[in-house]
């Protein structure tokens, strides 16, 4: 049947080609998408006869292109997917229209290499639907809204649901079997995941097969071990979980394949699904899952509030009854999921978008329901894969883009990644055993750093058995290097302000945010000349469209090995914040690092046990947990260079020195400015 309706809309979609039933300046848009339509047909035929596995990389490469180039940077500019130009050339209310149209069919290509018939009919029928349309003259705009908020509530139960339970299906298995079986050395495999192919992903799978077992070997067990170590290290008990969920970036496979028999080893299966690519199953701009190149980021941030065009109470309680319903079918396998287990990749150019008017926004109403969303998505997900119950690690990598000595970078973050945790432990145990005492933390910036912030302090009331600091030693979170803790939000005050920083892909530059009572109070940034795209830019991207933040976490970074190669190698903008929060204080707004499990007892390596889980916002769990969690987490680092101080505060008024000038002076953490004092010679 599904393969019946899908040869009758290709056939439909042929016609478009050629027919002259629908008037400028329309027809061009869709003859183009037509064209883009008839092209996934052509690869899936190619496909299924088993044709495009055995084509030559020439051919394959050509291929990948043609399915991307209309997004690609220098061809943006004439995009239908590029709402300004869409704008330009159909009107502000059909362009925004039609440029989400064309965008959510170009999730076309990942369908047709997971021969999801089902996704392309449904889509090539939305095409149909709106270019009847337009056949009898221009219709009301209010009509298109409908079709599109009819496909995105009808279809819920399709998108929705499937994207759940691929994330917790091991039987799920396209991209498992593609690591699992395909010759490595044989880069073409590449090209059969679907995602757009750069240099980089081609260089770093060479890189890779370059690199001895024995280096492999290393790389997997630091990953599957930090894994493994999150749940020994709070207490969880991994053997009643069977699932893991690998994220990463395409050109890892010979690393991620070596991970999946770490895993088995622990009696893992692993799930590996796509990032989304539909308005239904993405988060904006975010990317969860596997992926490979960003075709045009630009792109991606032109259509992170696509669905605006449908986002109304009902709907969102249609989403949420999906998922509820999804994950309630399968609340068994849900159960034994383990939590992901990420590798991430770092050294693009910095991305600074343009804020454009002609795309699609939310209302007010729309901002306030979507927040509303996803904490409600969020509960649901922590009733069925309790977060007392899950862990997860994340380790990070360099792409070639990083530079010309990107082999020589890639050895040096092996390094980073594989750094002596017992030397760091011992170092950052002086330093919690000094921050204990105190009532806050003072942060000071150096020079042009604006950083004036008190950070205040849980009390500890039995110091011989309690800490309000974790001493973080690469488990979770590789590389080595940081204590953290949960401040207590009233009394906390005060600016943070970091010159340039690189935070989700985006940078921000002269980065201010302003504290009262450990919220955000206020907040600019330099990246646009007009203020107010500054300030929804940080609104849309760090706050989350929340009101305000708390301040979830503040840590101080111990890992001067990093920042020293980071200097040397002139990459610090574009460093993963993973290993950028180890170089200097880092705050992060949002939820704590125990959301979800603050009731779980976590013991530093001393048998201390770890007190500062809550502040007085995650408490309001055990009234109403709607007001609990923002179900975000965003970290800022102020660099070593940028402080002039930081110092403990005690209850009795004591003042205890941690770094002055960028240099640690506590007593027992000079050797962390070993590593600095060596990179100034």
């Amino acid at each position: 049947m599904i393969d019946e309706r899908y040869e009758l809309a290709v056939g439909r979609i042929r016609q478009m080609m050629v027919e002259d039933t629908v008037e400028a300046p329309f027809r061009e848009f869709f003859q183009k998408t037509a064209e883009f339509v008839l092209m996934i047909h052509e690869v899936k035929a190619l496909i299924a006869d088993g044709t495009y596995k055995k084509l030559e990389l020439a051919k394959l490469e050509e291929w990948n292109h043609r399915l991307y180039e209309d997004i690609l940077p220098d061809a943006y500019g004439t995009s239908y997917g590029n709402p300004a130009y869409a704008v330009s050339q159909l009107g502000e209310e059909y362009g925004q229209l039609l440029s989400f149209l064309y965008t959510e069919l170009r999730g076309c290509i990942a369908y047709v290499f997971e021969q999801k018939t089902e996704y392309l009919d449904i889509l090539f029928e939305l095409l149909i639907e709106i270019y009847n349309q337009f056949e009898a003259g221009e219709p009301e705009a209010d009509r298109i809204k409908e079709s599109i908020y009819w496909y995105a509530s009808d279809y819920c139960d399709v998108f929705a649901a499937d994207r759940v339970r691929v994330q917790i299906d091991p039987s799920e298995s396209f991209a498992v079997d593609m690591v699992q079986n395909c010759e490595l050395e044989d880069l073409r495999y590449l090209y059969q995941f679907g995602e757009y192919i750069s240099e980089n992903e081609l260089r770093t799978a060479r890189h890779l097969l370059e690199l001895p077992k024995e280096v492999i070997q290393k790389m997997a067990d630091v990953y599957t071990e930090g894994y493994r170590k999150g749940f020994v290290n709070t207490g969880k008990d991994l053997s009643k979980k069977e699932v893991v969920d690998i994220r990463y970036v395409l050109g890892f496979e010979r690393v991620v394949r070596q991970a999946i028999q770490n895993f088995k080893v622990m009696g893992l299966q692993p799930v590996l699904y796509r990032a989304g690519v539909s308005v239904l199953t993405k988060r904006g701009q975010s990317k969860v899952g596997y992926y490979g190149a960003i075709a045009n980021k630009q792109f991606e941030y032109d259509h992170r509030n696509d669905q605006a065009l449908f986002l109304d109470k009902k709907f969102v309680e249609r989403k949420l009854e999906v998922i509820k319903t999804t994950f309630e079918h399968h609340k068994e396998m849900a159960g034994k999921y383990a939590g992901p287990a990420c590798i991430d990749m770092f050294g693009e150019e910095p991305f600074i978008p343009q804020q454009k008017e002609e795309v699609i926004k939310l209302t007010k109403k729309q901002e306030e329901l979507q927040v509303q969303f996803y904490s409600r998505q969020g509960q649901i997900m922590n009733q069925y894969i309790r977060g007392d119950e899950r862990s997860f690690t994340i380790i990070s990598y360099p792409v070639p883009e990083i530079g010309e000595k990107y082999e020589e970078i890639f050895d040096e973050i092996i390094r980073i990644n594989t750094l002596d945790s017992k030397t760091y432990e011992k170092v950052q145990q002086a330093m919690i055993d000094a921050l204990d005492q105190g009532e806050y933390v003072h942060i000071l910036g150096g020079g042009k750093n604006r950083t004036d912030l008190k950070v205040r302090i849980h009390e500890i009331d039995n110091p011989e058995k309690e800490t309000a600091f974790e001493n973080c030693v690469a488990d979770v979170n590789i590389p080595v290097g940081e204590v953290f803790t949960s401040p207590v939000l009233e009394g906390t005050n005060g600016v943070l302000h970091v010159s340039k920083v690189y935070l989700h892909e985006l940078q921000y530059q002269d980065l201010e945010i302003t504290f009262k009572d450990g919220m955000i109070q206020d907040y600019r940034c330099s990246n646009f000349d007009e203020e107010n795209k500054n300030r929804e830019y940080i609104y849309d991207n760090i706050l989350h469209k929340h009101p305000t933040l708390p301040l979830g976490e503040f840590a101080i970074g111990t890992n001067t090995t990093a920042y020293v190669a980071a200097k040397k190698y002139g990459i610090e903008e574009k460093l993963t914040i993973l290993i950028a929060e180890k170089m200097g204080p880092h705050f992060a707004v949002g939820d704590t690092c125990y959301s979800w499990s603050e009731e779980v007892r976590v013991f530093n390596p001393n048998g201390k046990e770890i007190i500062a889980k809550d502040n007085s916002v995650s408490i309001l769990r055990k009234e109403d947990v709607s007001k609990a969690y923002y179900q975000c987490h965003t970290d800022i680092t102020i660099p070593y260079e940028e402080l002039k101080r930081i110092d403990v505060i005690t209850r009795d008024g004591c003042k205890l020195a941690i770094l002055e000038d960028g240099r640690f002076v506590l007593a027992g953490t000079e050797i962390l400015n070993e590593p600095l004092i060596n990179g100034d010679k």
